[in-house]
């Protein structure tokens, strides 16, 4: 999911500082955390980044890719 939303973030030229302003928070770092998953988007936030990139909330935050840890941890 993270990765996705960086791509489509670079994609549009906007900056991780450009995201903060965008969503009303205070620094940069703010947005970094979320981008990085450290710190969760609130639904009004993930429908912000969404109207920002042009893409569905399902296209930035959900992917169909199952990784092979994924898939052995619910294997076991």
């Amino acid at each position: 999911m993270f990765e996705r939303l960086r791509e489509l973030r670079k994609e549009k030229g906007l900056t991780c500082e450009d995201m903060a302003k965008l969503l009303g928070l205070d620094t940069k770092a703010a947005y970094s955390k979320k981008e990085l998953g450290r710190t969760k988007f609130s639904l009004d936030d993930a429908r912000k980044v969404s109207r920002v990139l042009g893409k569905s909330i399902d296209d930035i935050f959900f992917t169909n890719k199952v990784s092979l840890k994924d898939t052995k941890r619910n294997t076991a």
